[in-house]
């Protein structure tokens, strides 16, 4: 996993440095001490995993992570447990508190290679518009979901709900996750919290889908791409 590392103290940025270099499977992409600094790496496209403080001058980690259209899988990094409530929120993956002990590193790391495994495709180069479905965990099992089974995506917390017309799962996954498994022909980021299969879309209606018995929120930010992907390229009239 390409990790990019964010953090104002060199010190700390080491650290974590050093750790990444014990762990097989992880790729130290970049060193950045500040917010500003990361949007260059960021904007690529080719980092898996974010470790992000929350406490540097400038932006917090927490509004910077809020700015993001779209996110790698995130770590919090931070001195301040107070506020592992809101990074939870913004789909973080986990919050490991300064003075952060390699056991507590690795546990952490682990489970972000766990999610970016689960999603990937399974062979080097697969396009996953060949594919028709993926697994995710839902308690201590794992659930086939076929993409033309699923009306929409939500973000909870740190959980995700895939719906689909009989039945909700409910895993502990990251919508960045979810949003890179799904077909981007098929499937729509319309809010920070949902993604929607199109063709199970029936209205649109100011900021609002309604998909079956569901209505979804559309984001201002979003809204007018939603209406041309939705709408305008197949509005008769």
């Amino acid at each position: 996993m390409k990790t990019l590392i964010i953090d104002d103290e060199p010190l700390a940025r080491e650290g974590l440095a050093d750790y990444l270099k014990q762990v097989p499977f992880l790729e130290l992409y970049g060193l950045c001490e500040s917010p500003m600094e990361a949007i260059g790496p960021l904007a690529s496209g080719e980092v898996d995993l974010m470790l992000l403080d929350i406490q540097m001058p400038g932006i917090t980690g927490l509004d910077f992570l809020k700015s993001l259209e779209s996110a790698p899988i995130t770590i919090f990094t931070t001195a301040y447990p107070s506020y592992a409530l809101e990074g939870y929120q913004l789909d973080v993956l986990d919050y490991l508190v300064k003075p952060i002990t390699f056991q507590r590193f690795l546990k952490a790391v682990n489970k972000a290679y766990k999610q970016w495994q689960l999603l990937r495709p399974s062979v080097p180069g697969t396009d996953k518009t060949a594919e028709d479905h993926f697994f995710v965990k839902v308690e201590s099992q794992y659930e086939k979901i076929r993409y033309d089974d699923i009306l929409f995506v939500e973000a909870l917390q740190n959980y995700v709900c895939l719906y689909t017309a009989n039945r909700r799962y409910t895993s502990l996954l990251t919508m960045k996750a979810v949003e890179e498994a799904l077909p981007n022909d098929q499937f729509m980021r319309v809010h920070r919290s949902y993604i929607v299969a199109l063709d199970k879309i029936e209205t649109l209606k100011g900021y609002e889908l309604l998909i079956g018995e569901h209505r979804v929120p559309v984001s201002r930010s979003h809204r007018e791409a939603v209406h041309k992907k939705v709408v305008q390229d197949r509005l008769l009239g």
